[in-house]
């Protein structure tokens, strides 16, 4: 007895397709797949947009087993530490991969060099044109070195970059950490470094301005070993090449270690493969309309693609590579200048290609729709209450934590205390890993940091300024403020062990200006402020701010409105505030409206 069993075929789909196209897929007449979705109860005609599931039912009953194309697939995954481009690229088929130039980016304290060095890289000179010889505008070239490319990107901070790694883009395949060999290692150089440590990328430290007479090479590889990068010629793993932009001392040298890092990492792409990159920057020219730099990352890019970055979209009709030159294709790691585009999308952003303007404009509608969404839900903010919870349902794989101190002798044994913690050998412990600890306020680039890496701020004796407050509340971002050390601690081991009982929340609310002072015999003195942002609240509890540093924290007496006493005085009103236990106030002085309020476990 002979037995017919027919074979399943299998079939990758996009999310949203016509129906056209689907039957074109799926090599059946249009008519014919009409006819399976009316049985479904799906009425459309053959130019009408249907989803993947849709799909996905009809290509089964012609025999067909369909799948969500791979790029949607790894879009809609969890990211994880990985990129999407990266992820993207693991899913090639091995033998089709081939080595492609390194990117590389430039980081570090503003004017130890970097653009000098990028000048000296490129023989050209970029810093005439720049204002006050500080980085501009985010560029990216690329250069050859011994017959091989090395593609850079020059931006103009970390904060660049970050803004790329938020976004799962992570463009760079090897940071260089620029140190001026003059001036050591700045607050500025740990905030690079701890970007690039987040960022998990291969780091070349370039000690610039070596040329200089007083020049400390010895003092700043001690520094930089402080910071745990140990240089190689101390039996470390980090590559420290002494380089002066000036004098084109070490560029050869600097180029043959990225060229070193690069053998000893994967650095792979398909030419032929799905097309995928991150956008640079992009503007509107009011000549041009969109004029964007994308960075290739696999697959080729040609002339005529219709490109889908973010909810920006659009055929391309011209490309440019970064000599002005017109190309027409542009493979892995390369930079090109592209039009074509709609809008103007964010830098960072990844971008991929689609087979038509109609399947870009589907997918964008898609995409506005889960925005509209996602901000109804407002994602939750990862506090320590909830970090446990977290950890057991597999969305965070370590407690990542950014310390701000008011002195170094503060921030060493809380930094030391968090690393033994780390440390302790115990089944299922939640691994902490610190990504940046500094002393003074916190700070805008504190959030950046914690807004792209999941990360909790906590402050030691310090405050957070109103661009860092703002910041947090919009990418709901934690910050735990306190005033002894052991606590901080204790909530860290007790949020490892999830038994943190809810925290007591910290919200600033306003600041106000002080523009005079008045004696009155029965208040003492009163404050006659104006209020610069938020609100002033009479129930809410004051920081006084002078010099950037809190000499009072206290309540509020009395808060008036011309001769009225009020409730609240919102932002831009003038308003009388005396302070109980406080007769200090100074004009000049700027005072920090806050409230407290317990915050249940998330």
């Amino acid at each position: 007895m002979s037995e017919n069993v027919s074979e399943t075929k299998t079939i990758e789909l996009p999310s949203t397709m016509t129906v056209r196209d689907l039957a074109e897929s799926i090599e059946a007449s249009p008519i014919d797949v009409i006819k399976v979705l009316m049985t479904n109860g799906v009425m459309a005609n053959i130019n009408q947009l249907i989803d993947f599931d849709t799909a996905a039912i009809v290509a089964a009953e012609m025999g067909f087993e369909a799948s969500l194309q791979m790029v949607e697939q790894l879009e809609a995954s969890d990211a994880g530490e990985v990129p999407l481009w990266r992820r993207l690229i693991a899913s090639e088929d091995e033998k089709d991969l081939q080595p492609r130039p390194p990117v590389v980016t430039i980081l570090g304290h503003v004017d130890h060099g970097k653009t000098t060095l990028l000048d000296a890289i490129r023989e050209s000179n970029v810093q005439a044109g720049e204002v006050g010889g500080i980085t501009q505008h985010i560029s990216a070239y690329q250069v050859k070195h011994n017959d091989r490319l090395i593609t850079f990107l020059d931006t103009p901070g970390h904060a660049a970059f970050t803004a790329m790694r938020s976004r799962g883009a992570q463009g760079a395949d090897v940071v260089i950490l620029v140190v001026a060999a003059d001036d050591g290692v700045m607050p500025q150089t740990k905030e690079a470094l701890a970007h690039a440590k987040a960022a998990k990328v291969p780091m070349i430290v370039a000690m610039t301005k070596i040329d200089k007479s007083n020049a400390n090479a010895d003092h700043v590889k001690q520094q930089l070993a402080d910071e745990g990068l140990i240089p190689d010629e101390w039996d470390g793993d980090t590559i420290v090449v002494p380089v002066s932009g000036t004098e084109k001392i070490g560029i050869e040298d600097l180029l043959e270690a990225i060229l070193l890092v690069a053998d000893n990492t994967e650095i792979l792409a398909n030419d032929d493969g799905t097309i995928i990159g991150t956008v640079i920057e992009a503007e509107r020219d009011k000549s041009r309309g969109t004029v964007a730099s994308l960075l290739v990352q696999n697959g080729t890019l040609n002339v005529g693609d219709v490109v889908l970055a973010g909810t920006s979209h659009g055929k391309l009709r011209a490309m440019f590579d970064f000599y002005g030159e017109k190309i027409e294709s542009a493979g892995p790691s390369t930079p090109v200048q592209v039009m074509g585009l709609n809008s103007v999308p964010d830098a960072g952003e990844l971008f991929r290609t689609v087979d038509s303007e109609k399947d870009a404009r589907a997918i964008v509608a898609e995409r506005e729709d889960d925005m509209k969404e996602a901000q109804k839900k407002q994602s939750s903010v990862m506090t320590l209450e909830s970090m446990f919870d977290r950890y057991q349902a597999g969305e965070v794989r370590e407690l990542r934590l950014i310390v701000k101190a008011d002195v170094q002798g503060s921030l060493e044994p809380i930094v030391s205390s968090l690393q033994e913690i780390s440390a302790s050998d115990v089944e299922g412990q939640i691994n902490v890993n610190v990504l940046h600890a500094g002393t003074g306020n916190i700070v805008e680039s504190d959030m950046l940091l914690a807004a792209s890496s999941q990360a909790i701020v906590m402050g030691f004796n310090v405050t957070a300024d109103s661009a860092a407050h703002k910041l947090a509340e919009k990418e709901h971002i934690s910050i735990r403020h306190y005033d002894i050390i052991y606590r901080l601690i204790e909530d860290v081991e007790k949020a490892l062990k999830g038994m943190l009982e809810p925290e007591e929340r910290e919200t600033v609310i306003g600041h106000a200006q002080v523009r005079a002072i008045f004696k009155i015999s029965r208040y003492g003195k009163i404050a006659g402020c104006r209020v610069t942002d938020g609100e002033i609240r009479r129930n809410a509890r004051m920081r006084v701010i002078r010099n950037k540093e809190v000499i009072h924290d206290g309540e509020i007496s009395s808060l008036k409105h011309e001769k009225d006493d009020v409730r609240d005085v919102r932002e831009g009103f003038e308003c009388g505030i005396n302070l109980k236990e406080f007769d200090d106030i100074q004009e000049g002085d700027v005072l920090e409206a806050y409230v407290k309020e317990l915050v249940a476990v998330a």
